[in-house]
């Protein structure tokens, strides 16, 4: 009976209670009210009593329940504190980018926000799974509700056919993640993180049978079971972060969702792979397996999207096409598992820490960036052509140096310090590894990625056509009108042209995002010491 009845920590959920509290708490505001007003409030004051009551927990010291004897699924310490915190703000600010769309009548906002709650409760959970059923969970919990986000505009063929091809890419992902995952406990008859490592440490100190006896049966990691087991978790995994080849859905549907939901995509959902990859493979998995897997993975997917974002010219595109280039660099410190020197405790701690440093530099320099992409376009229109932006920062300074600065650190250089330090710490933990080469492909890459930033900011501040200069009327692209609406008086502004005014809430989260970029990067080593609790 003791083994059945299991005591419930409920400090630890707390956060997991608030996240999901905040998604019914929308609900019952947008039926009892109907107001957006009334809506918007509840979930912002539910997020951001989601990232509090994350912090509390986190400072109060690790806690853990839901426990079978010494493991246990749900993980509350210092590293579930800071995703937890990171979700929340991170829905918290796409909210606010979302401000001209909710305004605009395109989305409704009871739907909106609840979708975002959900997803936000996946992503705090996530950051606490123990286990491969809770982990799973947690992730379909956070990407679910991003199958109807990008497909919610009324009347959007662009937005259902990104939502059409992401779902049925991201079913099939789960499926070869739950396969490895059945396939891993068929092996191992474990499914806790905590008990895998165990399972798989053991092997590795088990004495080599004299004579060939595998009386006891055959290692392991020469089993084909075993091995093809956690190579599908990998890779299915891999998909949630847009690793190659893994990466073909996410152009489309960045550039057919709304842009505040292209920037929720780019980065929440990045985060949730990189903290259950780092999950996986950091604690639980052989790094027999998963380097070699990883550092293939890394290559491809940094050399794949740097090269193939100098191509494009649509904004929202090549800033899919870098965020996948991104993720390569996230994905590269686990490469060194590939040799023996970066499987000592202190090379995989410095590798997971500076793939948890990377990741939180690159959310805040990408939200910065979509926030200016947001301040710079309509409501009613998607992110547009590169050549659109063309004297931008003229128009609108400090927008413009808030993209640029976002555009040079995802390029890693100064005075984005933020990105600078982001790839220094990934080659140092690589060096420290002695992954040397796999060092050498990063900063080749970097510098093929500077072609593409640099590219953009130069076009924010080229000098307008003559054509354009003669008013502002250009300074925004013409939305189509409806031929339904009866005409407009000769001389009257045609909605969706002219100066565009950014919403508060937009300037806001943009201000917040740039600060914290700046402050992040005069003090990397506060961000590396949180990574590596």
């Amino acid at each position: 009976m003791d083994a059945v009845i299991q005591s419930v920590d409920n400090v630890a959920l707390l956060p997991a209670y608030l996240a999901a509290g905040t998604a019914v708490l929308v609900l019952l505001a947008d039926l009892l009210v109907a107001r957006r007003g009334a809506t918007v409030a509840v979930f912002a004051a539910g997020a951001a009593a989601t990232a509090l009551g994350a912090a509390l927990v986190g400072a109060a010291g690790p806690r853990r329940t839901f426990c079978a004897g010494p493991d246990c699924s749900y993980l509350a310490n210092g590293r579930a504190a800071l995703v937890g915190c990171l979700f929340a703000l991170l829905t918290l600010g796409v909210l606010a980018l979302s401000a001209p769309l909710l305004r605009s009548g395109q989305v409704p906002p009871g739907e909106y926000c609840f979708l975002l709650a959900c997803s936000m409760t996946g992503g705090v959970v996530l950051g606490a799974a123990g286990d491969l059923i809770t982990l799973v969970v947690a992730l379909e919990t956070l990407t679910l509700p991003l199958y109807v986000l990008v497909g919610l505009r009324h009347r959007s063929v662009a937005g259902a056919e990104a939502a059409l091809t992401f779902f049925v890419v991201s079913v099939v992902a789960t499926a070869v993640t739950l396969l490895g995952a059945a396939l891993l406990y068929a092996a191992t008859g474990a499914v806790h993180l905590s008990r895998l490592a165990a399972v798989f440490e053991a092997e590795a100190n088990r004495p080599v049978p004299v004579g060939g006896d595998f009386s006891t049966g055959p290692p392991l990691l020469d089993l084909p079971l075993t091995v093809v087991g956690v190579a599908l978790v990998v890779l299915g995994l891999a998909f949630k972060v847009a690793a190659v080849p893994f990466h073909a859905w996410a152009p489309a549907t960045y550039d057919g969702a709304p842009v505040p939901v292209a920037a929720y995509l780019s980065t929440a959902s990045k985060l949730g792979g990189v903290v259950a990859l780092l999950a996986v493979v950091a604690t639980a998995l052989p790094a027999e397996v998963t380097g070699p897997l990883l550092a293939a993975v890394a290559v491809l997917t940094m050399t794949v999207g740097n090269l193939v974002a100098l191509r494009q010219r649509r904004m929202v595109r090549l800033l899919a096409w870098s965020s996948v280039a991104q993720a390569g660099y996230i994905v590269a410190p686990l490469g060194a598992l590939a040799l023996s020197a970066g499987r000592t405790a202190e090379a995989l701690d410095t590798a997971v820490a500076a793939a948890v440093a990377y990741t939180v530099f690159f959310v805040v320099l990408e939200l910065a960036a979509f926030g200016a992409v947001v301040a710079l376009r309509p409501a009613a229109v998607d992110g547009g052509e590169i050549a659109d932006y063309r004297g931008a920062a003229r128009r609108r300074p400090w927008v413009g140096a808030a993209f640029v600065l976002a555009l040079v650190g995802l390029a890693g250089l100064p005075p984005g310090l933020a990105g600078l330090f982001a790839k220094v710490t990934v080659v140092r933990s690589l060096l420290a590894g002695e992954a040397g080469w796999l060092a050498v492909v990063v900063a080749l890459n970097a510098v093929i990625g500077l072609a593409y930033y640099v590219r953009v900011a130069a076009t924010l501040y080229a000098p307008e056509p003559a054509a354009d200069r003669a008013g502002d009327a250009a300074a925004a692209p013409v939305v189509p009108a409806d031929p339904g609406a009866p005409a407009a008086p000769v001389g009257a502004p045609v909605p969706g042209t002219g100066p565009v005014r950014p919403a508060w809430a937009v300037v806001a989260a943009l201000a917040v995002a740039t600060l914290v970029a700046i402050a992040v990067g005069f003090a990397p080593q506060l961000v590396l010491d949180v990574a590596a609790l």
